[in-house]
């Protein structure tokens, strides 16, 4: 389809070398490949016609995105909440939707919780030309323009990391960010982490009574991101209780002076939920709805839960991939630490070659490949438990189903009468 400015010239593609960089004279091309130089206000303004002229000049955020897909939900509440804290603040930014919906009432409703702009749902052709010429891969996605004509395409990992702080996202803004998050990296200890200027203490299981930060100085500690509405998390926890107190076995009867420890960091949505989810864990937790464990999930750059960040004796970040850890390893991951995961993969390859090749499992009807990282392997979700592998797995070379070598229920075939299409 070709594009067409406004006095209905042709205007021609972009080159791969111009993709990164577009002019804001282009703008009118961008979005009026059908002819229609307008976008739609926001609904609180009775959707009137916004010229696209209007955004010269302005940072541009292109929205990805659509309401049937739930991290597209979640990421939408976030960028609602920086775009009308930078527009309150004067900035000179603009977000322009550009929906994936699968129909109009999707699209409508949808845009009820958005205060920007929105290409129109009927004009396919724009959507499809603005898809193509960002090369959107998935959503949610957000591409910034800036008025000099440069673009960069990793939006959503911006706001997620440093919300209205990383306006207005040119690349010396962006430098200056990861040099403070650098230092703040090299300074980090649990005090710091933990606490703030009106509060120094955790509280226990009980709720009542408050454990000072600074006893955990010198412990391993695990900061648990989670949430009870969480299904993947109330699969997760059980197992981390089970984990956490065969750790703390284990380290008791070893004697030492190491210890380890967990901190609950709530994503409930009220104050009954984190109670009730919190009642059944044995470990500390901070205060609900601190504005702390925001920050903190902001710091590590956490994007799903559950999630569990490694803190080591030193204050310092050991792993954010605390969760793949304990699924991969369970009570022999602790302390997390490189030397410790080398350990055990050495472990796991001599274990590996006194495994079977291949095997048939309880829950699959086809025979298993026993596959690694380097011969058809690779990160994967094991189909029984339903969690993160790596490094070895069971395998069906027919239809992928995966399965952790310690998942496998081993079975016979015949006996069974699992096999279907041998």
């Amino acid at each position: 389809m070709d594009l067409y400015d406004n006095t209905g010239n042709l205007v021609q593609p972009l080159t791969d070398a111009d993709s990164h960089h577009i002019s804001s004279s282009k703008f009118p091309s961008l979005f009026g490949s059908t002819g229609c130089h307008f976008l739609l206000s926001s609904t609180a303004q009775a959707a009137q016609q916004v010229k696209v002229s209007d955004l010269e000049g302005k940072v541009i955020g292109l929205y990805f995105s659509a309401n049937w897909y739930p991290p597209c939900r979640n990421f939408n509440n976030l960028l609602v909440g920086v775009y009308e804290q930078l527009k309150s603040n004067g900035c000179n930014f603009e977000v322009v939707f550009v929906s994936s919906d699968e129909d109009l009432g999707a699209f409508n409703g949808y845009r009820e919780s958005m205060p920007w702009l929105s290409v129109p749902y009927s004009d396919l052709e724009t959507k499809k030309a603005l898809n193509r010429q960002f090369d959107v891969e998935g959503i949610p996605c957000l591409i910034i323009l800036q008025p000099d004509g440069s673009t960069l395409h990793d939006g959503v990992e911006l706001i997620y990391k440093h919300g209205v702080e990383a306006f207005p996202f040119t690349k010396e803004k962006l430098e200056e960010l990861q040099r403070e998050e650098r230092m703040k990296h090299e300074s980090q200890t649990l005090t710091n982490l933990l606490t703030n200027p009106g509060r120094d203490y955790l509280l226990d299981p009980t709720l009542t009574n408050k454990v000072p930060v600074d006893s955990l100085i010198g412990k391993t500690v695990g900061l648990y991101f989670s949430a009870q509405w969480c299904v993947p998390c109330a699969k997760f926890t059980p197992k981390l209780i089970s984990i956490y107190q065969k750790i703390k076995q284990n380290l008791e009867e070893k004697g030492g002076d190491d210890d380890f420890e967990i901190v609950f960091l709530s994503y409930d949505r009220d104050q009954s939920g984190f109670v009730s989810y919190y009642g059944a864990m044995p470990w500390l937790a901070l205060p609900f709805g601190e504005s702390t464990i925001r920050n903190l999930a902001k710091y590590f750059d956490v994007q799903g839960i559950p999630c569990l960040i490694i803190i080591g004796p030193d204050g310092k970040t050991v792993t954010k991939q605390g969760r793949n850890l304990i699924n991969l390893y369970q009570e022999n991951a602790y302390p997390f630490t490189d030397a410790k995961l080398e350990l055990l993969e050495k472990e796991m390859e001599e274990e590996a070659k006194r495994l079977p090749r291949t095997d048939y499992h309880a829950g699959h009807r086809h025979e298993l490949t026993l596959v690694s990282e380097g011969n058809g392997g690779g990160p994967f979700i094991c189909c029984d438990c339903e969690e993160q592998g790596s490094g070895w797995a069971y395998q069906c070379l027919g239809c992928g189903y995966e399965v952790h070598p310690r998942c496998m229920r081993a079975v016979d075939p015949e006996k069974t009468g699992l096999v279907e299409d041998r």
